[in-house]
């Protein structure tokens, strides 16, 4: 019977560390759709896959390309959008873009490799567009460099994308390393410009991990402080519920009962603030400030040694203990577990939950003379 009490305890903790971590999810990604972190990370890789720090190079030129642009409102314009030292590999897009948190790694390889075969985009197509209507001083309208008819004639004469053409124009890319990188592709592809799109996607791919890289650590980070935030806020501390859940059997129970409930689903629940909060307050987990009896050691009380009541030690050591540095550590235990993040706890409690049905079988089982 022990040992199922302690599988209902940790039962309990995983799954509240499951409805909290799902509430910091909901605030973090609620962040990120205002702050667009990923668009920053990766702008910030592409710049550092092109070795175009500034941005101004081979950057603008693929974010200025129809299969880039396309993807996003507005323009790209790093020298609005980068904040840091000019120059400096700490230069970073600034927060709430509009620029996508995606780029496929078919749209990059079709577009570099454009860009290196017909050149890049002389004027941005929307920057085009708004000049042709624009009037000059004096009444007169702006001049467009060249007539949209002509345009699209010139755009359907063009040569027929293959790897001799690319090859032939990759000098006009201005960066050496790019250049390197897409001849290595186009010798390596033997004439075959779907294989030198793939290695093209590759070398891309292989950017994006890292990338990926940046925001897993950041977004660790961020879960941990929102964590901190939220346990302190809720005082979620793990060791006083676990002992709640000690002492209380019904309500280990009803804490197990909704766990298996959430543990029966295919996948772990949406990350909903509201919901979370509401099947906290079902539970009546100890948590929360309400009932919490707390006396500050400049209490006139505890000066004069009047805080002692029947079943509470009268030392200043257990005073620290119990109302300073446990709830601290819980505090703390409870951040770095919603850290983790909901998908891990879901798992977690399935795998528990698991074990569970293989235990409880056992126990009841008839009694052996």
């Amino acid at each position: 019977m022990f040992g199922s009490s302690v599988l209902d305890i940790a039962i309990g903790l995983v799954f509240m560390y499951l409805l909290l971590s799902l509430i910091c999810t909901a605030v973090q990604e609620g962040l990120e759709g205002w702050l667009k972190v990923r668009a920053v990370d990766l702008e910030r890789g592409i710049r550092e896959l092109l070795q175009d720090q500034d941005g101004t190079g081979l950057t603008t030129e693929l974010y200025d390309h129809p299969l880039i642009n396309g993807l996003f409102r507005g323009d790209y314009a790093p020298a609005k959008q980068l904040s840091g030292k000019p120059g400096g590999p700490s230069r970073r897009l600034r927060l709430g873009t509009d620029l996508p948190s995606y780029i496929p790694s078919a749209n990059f390889a079709l577009a570099l490799l454009d860009i290196a075969a017909r050149g890049p985009i002389s004027t941005n197509t929307k920057n085009q567009q708004n000049k042709q209507g624009q009037a000059l001083p004096g009444g007169q309208a702006a001049a467009s460099p060249q007539p949209a008819s002509q345009q699209s004639v010139a755009d359907s004469n063009a040569p027929i994308l293959d790897l001799n053409q690319v090859r032939k124009s990759i000098a006009s890319i201005n960066n050496r390393p790019v250049q390197r990188a897409l001849l290595t592709a186009i010798d390596t592809a033997t004439g075959d410009l779907a294989k030198a799109q793939v290695s093209v996607e590759a070398w891309y791919n292989s950017a994006m991990d890292r990338v990926s890289g940046w925001y897993k650590r950041r977004t660790q980070l961020v879960l941990f402080a929102l964590g901190l935030i939220v346990a302190i806020a809720a005082n979620a501390n793990s060791f006083t519920v676990a002992e709640g859940l000690s002492r209380d059997k019904s309500l280990r129970d009803a804490v197990v009962a909704e766990a298996q409930a959430t543990a029966s689903r295919p996948t772990a629940p949406a990350a909903n603030a509201h919901e979370q909060v509401a099947d906290l307050d079902k539970l009546r987990l100890p948590i929360g400030w309400s009932d919490v009896e707390f006396l500050a050691p400049w209490d006139e009380k505890f000066a004069a040694g009047k805080y002692c009541v029947p079943q509470r030690p009268c030392s200043a050591s257990y005073y620290w203990l119990t109302y300073v540095i446990l709830p601290i550590l819980g505090w703390l235990m409870t951040a770095i577990a919603l850290s983790l993040g909901a998908p891990f706890w879901f798992d977690v409690l399935n795998k528990i939950m698991r074990v569970r049905s293989t235990v409880k079988p056992k126990e009841k089982g008839p009694k052996k003379a």
